[in-house]
């Protein structure tokens, strides 16, 4: 019977592919690494990798035909541990959160700190992606609890009510002040250099529509991939940006920027909360939906 010990480690450097990374999150030296794939590949007798330039690739005749077996096994034996500090009450394991960099940044961050410091011996793995992307690991498992933009349909997750607003606003820098204590309508905004999110967003999609209703179409300056470059921007009089009010708090109190008086103003957003399908809540996910007034 071959060490337990060595799958987990050949299914973290195939996760990872890479010797170092693989140590990095194993807390180990890349040279043990190293070596507890070669005895897993003594006692199998077959080559497990293909070292390549880019890193460790499983091989088709021996880490690809394991892996997802190897996988399955582990994150059971990992969830009758869990099922075991359960019943003492006591979170553990391990909770894949997806969202963007910003919901991460400015609607989790609090959440995230406070249920490390009343749950600390759950590893909380943060995922980074837009909103389509974590709706994809979702579906595919490679993650525990997304919190996606809306709106989003998909029959294949678990969607659960809105856990955040978003009010979507226009604001600009001190170069536009002759826009500051006036109504704007929304026609009159062609007339200034615009600042969007890129196209493929659900916020600059949920802009064209609204836009649309009203027989308006207004076409980006330049388009930005991140809030913090069209607030930056902005602030230098760039053009006249439209973000999320929850986004620029801070560039709003200390008078870097003003919100523009829109009419009609935009409809809010929300953040909504997601979970795989087919899989159960652990005990700690359960935990940290609390933290929302979910469960």
């Amino acid at each position: 019977m071959v060490n337990l010990e060595l799958y987990k480690v050949f299914y973290t450097v195939a996760k990872c592919g890479s010797l170092t990374k693989a140590a990095q999150e194993l807390y180990i030296s890349q040279p043990a690494v190293s070596q507890a794939v070669k005895q897993l590949e003594g006692q199998l007798g077959v080559s497990l990798f293909n070292r390549t330039h880019r890193g460790m690739e499983l091989s088709a005749a021996g880490g690809k035909l394991i892996y997802k077996s190897v996988e399955e096994a582990l994150t059971l034996i990992e969830n009758a541990e869990n099922k075991l500090m359960e019943l003492k009450n006591t979170p553990a394991g391990t909770v894949r959160i997806g969202a963007t960099d910003t919901i991460f940044a400015h609607l989790l961050a609090d959440k995230i700190a406070l249920f490390n410091s009343r749950f600390p011996a759950v590893r909380l793995e943060l995922i980074s992606a837009t909103s389509p992307e974590t709706l994809n690991q979702l579906k595919e498992g490679k993650c525990d609890v997304g919190f996606l933009n809306l709106p989003i349909a998909d029959d294949d997750v678990k969607f659960y009510n809105t856990v955040f607003h978003l009010n979507d606003i226009f604001v600009a820098g001190n170069k536009f002040s002759g826009l500051k204590g006036r109504t704007v309508r929304i026609e009159e905004l062609q007339q200034y250099p615009l600042l969007m999110i890129e196209e493929n967003t659900v916020a600059r999609r949920a802009l064209a529509s609204f836009t649309e209703r009203l027989g308006v179409e207004l076409r980006p300056d330049i388009e930005v991939a991140g809030w913090d470059l069209m607030l930056r921007l902005a602030v230098k009089g760039t053009g006249v940006g439209c973000v999320p009010r929850e986004y620029c708090k801070n560039y709003l109190e200390d008078g870097q920027l003003f919100e523009l008086n829109v009419y009609p103003p935009m409809p809010s957003r929300g953040i909504g909360v997601a979970l795989p399908k087919h899989s159960a809540a652990s005990f700690a996910l359960k935990q940290f939906l609390l933290l929302f007034e979910l469960n």
